[in-house]
């Protein structure tokens, strides 16, 4: 009983802590992410006796749900907070990096973990799709601010819908290490044809398909009806909390893929009644709920990384940790932005900046809970200490780089 209302107050404290965190990280130029991860490694040094174990192998299954509640409800933050409607055109960078760029930050990745490491081939492929996603959880100092801002920074919109898209983008890869790791790493041509028709076409497809029908009858509802019927008219942000559930589980439902959907929904919602200011409340109570949990997970991720998960490390691992963060994300994101209209210096922050988070924890529980990979061990090792070298480098730099470029880059107004 003790233990409980400890656990209790230690909520409540990082829940109140993060009221001020956003203003905190601004003046400071540190993101808020390393302030609660070091806490939660404090609090796990001093006081392990008095807290439940953060140990993801064996708590596999609430590892699972706690981030795929995170990066659900952060994907509908998201999708609310971009302004620029979805073309082509207007969307041409993230998708570069979402295709291109992902897929080969995958292969590369892939073929290291193989060689260099010695993993089976699904081990290394599910390393690679782990950490191929940027995160939409712990990005926030290099995204787009709440809705109707009408700023434009290629670089913040860049990076907001890359991490709004590739979280399910990934999802397919995932499933081909799964498909292999099942099959004892001897794939068939028809284990890959299946896997191409439904891990891929379909799901994705079914994602989309009922993201957008979602989304779309939301917004009727929310502003039309509200219009037509000013006895319905609301004004609570916990609709778009609601909207998440509702897409995320019917798509998981038809077995698409709920991520991409709840995506889609968001940007579907968005952009109903685009300027209407019923979007700023959305936003807003989306935005205090994926604080408070990411302080939640940022505490216990702290603890992990006191309590054992990064023994199995070697330094090989390290080092292809280091060089996926520092060398293959950022020159696979600027090759895919080559012959881009995009500024040289904006093209160089896009790529550095492929933060990695609570997206690949979410893959590799999944995947553990799917089948048998034989490097448990050490995928959550190296995975883990992608995510603290990430949270660092890219913590410590965002705020400075953003404001440079906010000096350099001549203003212009947000494409409709």
């Amino acid at each position: 009983m003790n233990e409980y209302f400890l656990i209790l107050a230690l909520i409540g404290l990082a829940a109140f802590g993060m009221a001020w965190m956003p203003a905190i990280s601004k003046r400071t130029g540190v993101s808020y992410s390393i302030i609660y991860l070091v806490a939660g490694m404090l609090i796990y040094v001093f006081f392990p006796d008095f807290l439940p174990r953060p140990d993801v192998m064996t708590k596999e299954k609430f590892t699972v749900r706690l981030t795929e509640m995170i990066v659900i409800i952060t994907l509908m933050g998201t999708g609310l907070k971009i302004d620029r409607s979805f073309n082509l055109k207007n969307w041409s960078t993230p998708l570069r990096l979402i295709s291109f760029a992902m897929i080969l930050c995958i292969a590369i990745t892939a073929i290291m973990g193989y060689t260099l490491l010695s993993l089976n081939l699904g081990s290394a492929l599910l390393l690679a799709a782990a950490l191929a996603p940027t995160d939409p959880v712990l990005a926030s100092d290099v995204q787009v601010g709440p809705p109707n801002e009408h700023i434009k920074s290629e670089t913040k919109f860049s990076l907001t819908a890359e991490a709004g898209m590739n979280d399910g983008m990934a999802f397919p890869f995932v499933w081909l290490a799964i498909v292999i790791a099942t099959a004892k790493n001897d794939i068939g041509e028809t284990d890959l044809i299946s896997w191409l028709g439904y891990h891929v076409f379909y799901k994705i497809i079914a994602g989309i398909i009922i993201g957008y029908l979602l989304g779309r009858l939301a917004g009727y509802l929310v502003f039309t009806v509200s219009e037509k019927f000013p006895a319905l008219k609301t004004r609570d942000g916990f609709v778009a909390i609601a909207l998440t559930l509702i897409v995320y589980g019917l798509t998981e439902l038809a077995n698409g893929y709920g991520f991409i959907a709840v995506f889609v929904s968001s940007i579907t919602l968005r952009h109903f009644d685009k300027k209407h200011d019923y979007h700023y409340e959305l936003h807003s109570f989306v935005d205090q709920t994926e604080r408070l949990l990411v302080a939640i997970i940022l505490l216990l991720l702290g603890g992990a990384l006191v309590s054992g998960i990064l023994e199995p490390l070697t330094w090989e691992m390290a080092m292809v940790s280091l060089v996926f963060v520092l060398i293959i994300r950022p020159v696979a994101a600027f090759v895919s932005l080559l012959g881009s209209d995009t500024h040289i210096k904006e093209k160089f922050a896009i790529s550095f900046f492929g933060i990695r988070g609570i997206g690949s924890v979410f893959y590799l529980a999944f995947a553990f809970q799917q089948t048998y990979f034989g490097h448990e061990r050490a995928l959550w090792a190296m995975v883990s200490f992608t995510i603290l070298i990430s949270i660092i480098i890219h913590g410590i730099s965002a705020n400075p780089v953003m404001r440079y470029l906010k000096h350099e880059i001549p203003k212009e107004p947000e494409p409709e």
